[in-house]
This record gives structure tokens, sequence and C-alpha cells, in this order.
């Protein structure tokens, strides 16, 4: 299981990390790294010297690439764009706006930047720009969330660009990834499944919601903002699409998630705190390690491809005969 994108970045598998903020921290993303994928540290809103502290203790956990995901709505992106550099990150995924101003520094500095799309617009725009590869991520992934299905985004922004795409949104097992390449994307984002992980540090209340989760146990709040955010239903989210129908202003409903996603992952207040999830929290019923995660996927995915295979090679034999 090896794609054009294992050789841009140096892993052995085409599976990524998602750099969820307060839960991907630099254990996390050691060992997704050490099993042959891509870590990623989430800096969310991460001041330049924390995160300076959590990719150092990354590189002390793992000798193998792994990245960073910078917030753009982040107050402290400058400083953290001026670690990442210092500290000489080898791959950069970004989120919330347009990462061209860096670009340059940081292909000088050797560092790959992904930035994660929504939309075919924002790929070719992105491309233009220098980007080596994108994340394609569908709706139905966890946290902030765009307005286009995997199934429907990813073949055409695939399409769009010639650069790599990275497959994300509702993706968990072997078979998801399995899609992905069958889409034309080189590999996949996790990032609901490695928090059902024995690595992820998250509270382990966090993790038993998720375990408890099911197919339409997510909601979406804050689309009257114009940053929706898919979460496990609860408390918090019922208040949030509450207010929202009855009108609270912008101001109003940002004060409320304040503090909330770390209230959730490090507290465990899984009632009042944002459950970030994607949809496939539904399907996943276990904690396992991350080698184990990244193994059966890839095993699962080379099965699935390997059968696809021998019944076409099956099938264009009966038409020959038929044929005949």
């Amino acid at each position: 299981m090896r794609t054009p994108l294992c050789d841009l970045l140096g892993i052995e598998y085409p599976i990524i990390q998602g750099g969820m903020a307060w839960v991907a921290t630099a254990e996390l993303a050691a060992a997704v790294s050490n099993a042959g994928g891509l870590g990623i540290i989430g800096a969310g809103n991460m001041t330049g010297e924390l995160l300076r502290a959590e990719i150092q203790k990354c590189k002390a956990l793992t000798s193998r690439p792994f990245g960073v995901n910078v917030y753009y709505l982040s107050p402290f992106v400058e400083e953290v764009m001026e670690t990442v550099i210092a500290e000489r990150v080898p791959v950069v995924t970004t989120g919330a706006g347009n990462p061209g101003k860096h670009i340059e520094r940081l292909h000088a500095n050797g560092t790959k930047v992904i930035p994660v799309v929504a939309s075919v617009a924002l790929a070719k725009r992105l491309e233009r720009v220098g980007a080596d590869a994108l994340i394609a991520e569908g709706m139905e992934c966890g946290g902030h969330i765009g307005e286009i299905t995997t199934m429907a985004l990813v073949p055409q922004i695939v399409t769009a660009v010639d650069i790599p795409v990275i497959a994300a949104g509702g993706i968990a097992d072997g078979r998801g990834l399995a899609a992905a390449l069958a889409l034309g994307a080189q590999g996949v984002q996790m990032g609901t499944r490695f928090v059902l992980s024995e690595e992820c540090t998250v509270h382990p209340r966090y993790k038993e919601a998720l375990l408890k989760a099911r197919d339409r146990s997510t909601v979406v709040t804050g689309a009257s903002t114009g940053h929706p955010v898919r979460v496990l239903e609860n408390k918090l989210a019922r208040e949030f699409l509450q207010r929202e129908r009855e009108g609270a202003s912008k101001e109003e409903l940002e004060k409320l998630g304040t503090g909330r996603l770390r209230a959730a992952v490090r507290d465990g207040d899984v009632e009042y705190g944002s459950v970030m999830a994607g949809q496939i929290a539904g399907f996943i019923q276990d904690v396992l390690p991350v080698r184990e995660i990244i193994i059966r996927t890839v095993r699962e995915a080379d099965d699935i491809l390997a059968a696809l295979g021998r019944k076409a090679a099956q099938s264009r034999r009966d038409v020959g005969i038929l044929e005949v």
C-alpha cells in the first residue's frame, strides 16, 4: 500500500492523522508517525512557546516525519509559523485560511504545505500559490465543516488539480481507504478513529462518549456564525441550537462556545463541553493501539482492492466467453 503521497512525505502508508486542536498532541502524533503514517500536532490556539514544547516532545518520541496543523483563525498564527520554521517541521497542514503568504518561507525551509479544503475553487487557488498537496475534507468530519460530502468533493478536486489529494471526512477503516483511492485520492486523513486510540490523551469520558455514539448522534452547530462545527449532541449542543433558532448574535454564540472544547477534551465534561466528532463515530466500537489501527486499515484496503481486481478480471473473462 504505497502511493506517490508516501514518497512526497517520507511515510510508509498513505494515512494522515487529523490535526485536532487539544486532541492531536505530541504523543498521538509520534505514535502515528512511528506506525508508518503521518502524525500531526494540532496547534489550535497555542502560543508559539507552547507549540515549541509539543514539537520538541514529538521529536523526542519519533525520528520519523510529522507535521503541525496551523489554524488560521488563531490569534497566534504568526508566532506559530515562526516556531514551525525555527523547528524545521517537515509538514504543515492548514485550516480556516489561505497559507499563501507563508508558503515561500516554508518551502525554503524544506517544509511541505498541505491545506485542508472544502471546495474546488479553494483547491485551485491554493494549488496556484504553491500547495504541495491538498486535504479534501467532506462535511462528515468532526469539528469545523464545509458544505459538500466526501464522496462528492474528492473526485471533483482530484479532477481539478494536478497535485496529490488526500480524502478526509467519514473515513475510519480499510473500506474508506479503498474508496478514497478509487475516487482518485492518494491517501486519507482520519481524525475520529485516532481519537479512539490508546495513545490519544483525551479524557476517558470523551472516548466513552464517542463509543456510545450512533449514526445520527452528531449535530452541526454554529451555522449562523459562518463557522459550522460538527459535535456529538449533548446539553451544550442543544442549547447552542436553541439560541441559534432564537436569533442569538454571533458574539453571544461565540461566548457560549469559548473554552468548551478544552472542557470536553481535558476535563471530561461531555454534557457542557464541545465533543467534536465525525459522523463515522457511530461505526467505531473499540479503542485500539495506533499501530493496529493503521495496519488493519491498510490490510483491509489491500484485501478489498485485490478482491475487486479479481472480480473485474473474472467479469472480463466472462464477457470474452459470451462474445465468442
